[in-house]
C-alpha cells in the first residue's frame, strides 16, 4: 500500500450494478474484504439510501470507493460532498457496472480484481469536478443523449440494449433556439473572455471535466481532469446528420471540427432542456447552470494513464 496504508477503507456497493451480478460474484466479495481493510457495505438499493449512507460514513471514513458502475460514482460523490469532507475523503472506484467511464479517464482498469490492486498501489491526485445545479458530476450533457438517458429510465431495460432502445428518442429530438451565458473562458478560436452570450440550436451539449461516457465512448477528448474550466462542446446539426456521424464521434474525432468552448461557469436557457450527470437523468429544465469545482477532490488512479487527460501543473 501507499498513499492508502493506514487509512479508513469504506467500500459502498450497488447490490444492483450489472443486472445484480453482485450477489453471485462471492470472489470479488472476498478480495474486497481480505484486500481492504475496513466495511463492505452493499445495503443500499436507491440513490438516495447511497447518497444518505455515504454522507453518515464520510464522519469517518478517510477513503470511499465506490463499486459499481457511473450511477453508483455520481451517487457516492454527492454523498462525499454533502459530507463536507469533500477535502478530507480520498475517492476510489472499482468499475462494477454496465457504464463505466469515470474510471476510464482515472487510468483505472475494468476488470474489478485488477481496479482493486490499483486502488491500493496506485497514485493519489487532484482533481476538478462539474456542479450541475446541486448535483455533483465527472461529465454532463443537455439535449439529445439526456433525452436517451431519460427514456432509458422510462422504459427500465438495463445494460447497452437498453440504451439501444432508447436512442430512438435522439431522431425526434427538436432543436430549438437555446441561449448560452458562458464566464470567465476561452472561446472557440483561444482568446479569453469574461463573459460570452450567444444563440446555438445544438442537438447536444457535451460539458466534460471528465472525457468519457458510458461505454468508453470518447465525447470530450479536449477536457482536462486538473484545468479548472468545463469543457463545452456543442453538437449542432440535426439528428439525421449526427447517426451517420456517430462512429467518428464516438472515437472523438469530430469533436476537433465543432464549437468548443472552456469557461468556470454556465447557463442555458431554453425550454424543456434534458440534463444528465455521470449517466443519472437529472430531468428537463427550462435554466440550467453548471459550475467547475477547481481541485475539488483527492482520487485514486493511475497517473500515468491519466497524463493525456491532465494539465501539468508544473509546467504552467
Amino acid at each position: 500500500m501507499s498513499e492508502i496504508k493506514d487509512k479508513k477503507i469504506v467500500c459502498l456497493i450497488n447490490p444492483l450494478a450489472a443486472n445484480e451480478r453482485w450477489q453471485r460474484r462471492k470472489k470479488l466479495r472476498a478480495e474486497l474484504i481480505r484486500r481492504l481493510p475496513g466495511s463492505c457495505l452493499d445495503t443500499p438499493r436507491t440513490k438516495e439510501e447511497t447518497v444518505e449512507m455515504t454522507r453518515s460514513v464520510c464522519s469517518q471514513a478517510e477513503v470511499v470507493v465506490a463499486v459499481g458502475g457511473d450511477g453508483t460514482a455520481a451517487d457516492v460523490l454527492q454523498g462525499i460532498f454533502e459530507s463536507s469532507r469533500s477535502d478530507r475523503v480520498i475517492f476510489g472506484v472499482i468499475p462494477f457496472g454496465s457504464g463505466n467511464a469515470f474510471r476510464k479517464s482515472l487510468g483505472l482498469p475494468r476488470n474489478p480484481f485488477k481496479a482493486i490492486k490499483l486502488l491500493l498501489e496506485g497514485d493519489c491526485f487532484t482533481i476538478d469536478l462539474i456542479q450541475v445545479e446541486n448535483k455533483i458530476a465527472g461529465f454532463a450533457s443537455v439535449g439529445s443523449t439526456a433525452a436517451v438517458t431519460g427514456e432509458k429510465l422510462r422504459h427500465g431495460v438495463p445494460g447497452l440494449f437498453g440504451h439501444l432502445l432508447a436512442a430512438r428518442k435522439l431522431l425526434f429530438y427538436y432543436r430549438d433556439e437555446k441561449v448560452l451565458e458562458l464566464y470567465d473562458g476561452i472561446d472557440e478560436k483561444g482568446q479569453k473572455f469574461d463573459y460570452l452570450e450567444f444563440p446555438s440550436r445544438f442537438l447536444d451539449c457535451i460539458i466534460g471535466n471528465t472525457n468519457y461516457f458510458g461505454y468508453s465512448w470518447l465525447v470530450a477528448p479536449e477536457a482536462k481532469l486538473n484545468d479548472g474550466y468545463l469543457d463545452i462542446i456543442l453538437f449542432e446539426m440535426p439528428p439525421l446528420v449526427y447517426i451517420p456521424l456517430f462512429p467518428l464521434i464516438y472515437f472523438g474525432l469530430l469533436q476537433k471540427k465543432l464549437r468548443h468552448f472552456k469557461a468556470r461557469e454556465m447557463v442555458i436557457k431554453g425550454k424543456n432542456l434534458d440534463v444528465q450527470y455521470n449517466g443519472e437523468y437529472l430531468g428537463a429544465l427550462e435554466t440550467v447552470k453548471v459550475k467547475i469545482l477547481a481541485a475539488a477532490l483527492k482520487v485514486m488512479g493511475n497517473r500515468k494513464k491519466a497524463a493525456r487527460f491532465m494539465v501539468d501543473k508544473e509546467e504552467n
